[in-house]
């Protein structure tokens, strides 16, 4: 009988993976509080199409995407990403404009779950739905005001939006190489916001301190987070990936707290903590169903 093994134990190697994860989580979330404190100034359509134009134009520079060679079904779904990613953005800061972050993230959240529990195709994941279903009715009852209602629809439209993205997302990666396919779609999401941010703007989209923060923006909110995603995902496995950023609720939460001034109420803090749980299980049991199904050959 063999001695038991011990698992290795943790080591920076292993452990960057994580980090890169969670700082780009941290970046994304730093990134919206600064959009929120641009809101006075530009609006939040403004904010939208200031992140997607920088970040466009910092992704097209860096990738230099190639042009030529594609076929027709490669365009439309190109196409068709950047404007579920032009939507997804437009829908999250109409939120953000009107309910606090940690509570817009918790409910756009929803969309990659239900998304995961979809795909498992098995029942008893609906449960962990159910959990996320309890901890977004304790949300909207956590606070001493009611959550705005059209708020809500916003950041769940955003949710739905994000499980769009996460499909063509996958897509687009299989057509295009490197990063070609999520500079192309920025492209596509940053021309289409352009009606709707210079509509509502105006001439103080192009103010000096309107670009300056939607330029940090851009840089705290895509390009650091999709670089530090990319590296991390070529060491961790995609599940544990799932897991990290599942964590992003709380993350938001404390961003809002720290930058923003959003307290949370013990209610709203255990209604987090159930959405992350559930989206927790739901990518959990999604890996188990996928290393059953490879084991019994499907």
């Amino acid at each position: 009988m063999t001695a038991p093994t011990t698992p290795p134990a943790a080591t920076p190697a292993t452990l960057w993976p994580v980090a890169l994860v969670i700082v780009g989580l941290a970046c994304q979330e730093v990134g919206a509080s600064f959009a929120v404190v641009l809101f006075p100034l530009v609006g939040a359509l403004g904010m939208v199409t200031l992140r997607l134009v920088f970040s466009a134009i910092i992704l097209l520079a860096v990738c230099r995407p190639r042009i030529r060679g594609h076929s027709r079904t490669d365009w439309l779904t190109v196409v068709a990403f950047g404007a579920v990613l032009a939507t997804m953005n437009m829908l999250f800061y109409e939120a953000l404009d009107r309910l606090p972050l940690g509570t817009t993230v918790t409910i756009e959240v929803l969309g990659p779950l239900v998304l995961s529990v979809v795909m498992s195709r098995r029942a008893s994941s609906w449960l962990w739905a159910v959990l996320a279903f309890v901890g977004v009715v304790l949300l909207s009852r956590g606070g001493a005001d009611a959550l705005d209602p059209v708020g809500v629809a916003f950041a769940a439209g955003a949710g739905v939006a994000w499980a769009g993205y996460i499909l063509l997302s996958a897509r687009t990666g299989q057509r295009f190489a490197k990063l070609d396919g999520i500079a192309l779609a920025m492209g596509v999401a940053a021309l289409l916001s352009l009606p709707f941010g210079l509509g509502t703007a105006g001439p103080t989209i192009v103010q000096p301190p309107a670009l300056v923060l939607g330029l940090a923006v851009a840089v705290l909110s895509s390009t650091i987070p999709y670089t530090f995603e990319l590296l991390a995902l070529r060491r961790l496995p995609e599940a544990a990936f799932s897991i990290l950023m599942s964590l992003a609720p709380a993350i938001a939460a404390l961003a809002g707290l720290v930058i923003l001034g959003q307290p949370l109420t013990w209610v709203e803090g255990v209604a987090i903590v159930l959405v992350i749980a559930a989206s927790i299980g739901a990518v959990r049991a999604s890996a188990v169903r996928a290393r059953r199904a490879a084991v019994g050959g499907g």
